[in-house]
């Protein structure tokens, strides 16, 4: 047996650049988010202070070096409930981009196909204003063969949105 087998070995050179690099890569993405979703991050103040002057800065050079000072800043900071929120925030994106494409496509699909599509789309829910939505059909079915805007289109686009979002 070795004398050193209950000891744990140093950090290579390596692996310690390549946390540096992971850390500085966690505070650029933080740097870049919106206000709106940076608020939902936990920060603490200096490294709040850091990034938010980031922000501030437009020179490429200056910027560098104020991501490097936010890596430095990380180090000292538990990175995982930061991830944690990051990840959060990002799948909260993804499900907001989802159910706008969801929206999307059953707009599409009743402005395209006509009633049946619109028969399949109140099949799915029975609740929804029948009326309504076949009357803002037609609307922007004729508005798309007179090449106006799509007024029509849009309104049923909010309404089906708002279907969808009570839906869940």
């Amino acid at each position: 047996m070795h004398e050193d087998d209950g000891l744990e070995l140093p950090k290579s050179k390596s692996q310690l650049k390549r946390e540096m690099s992971a850390l500085q890569a966690l505070g650029k993405a933080i740097v870049e988010l919106p206000p709106k979703d940076l608020a939902k991050i936990p920060l603490p103040d200096k490294l709040a202070e850091a990034v938010a002057h980031a922000r501030s800065i437009n020179s490429h050079g200056a910027r560098r070096r104020q991501m490097q000072f936010i890596g430095r800043l990380m180090r000292n900071v538990d990175p995982a409930p930061i991830q944690q929120a990051l990840d959060a925030v990002r799948r909260t994106g993804q499900q907001s981009t989802a159910r706008f494409h969801a929206v999307e496509h059953w707009r599409d699909r009743i402005v395209g196909e006509g009633q049946p599509a619109l028969d399949a789309f109140l099949g799915q829910h029975p609740r929804a204003d029948r009326q309504q939505l076949r009357r803002l059909m037609l609307n922007a079915q004729r508005e798309a063969k007179q090449d106006k805007p799509p007024k029509s289109a849009r309104s049923l686009f909010r309404l089906l949105r708002d279907i969808l979002d009570g839906a869940e």
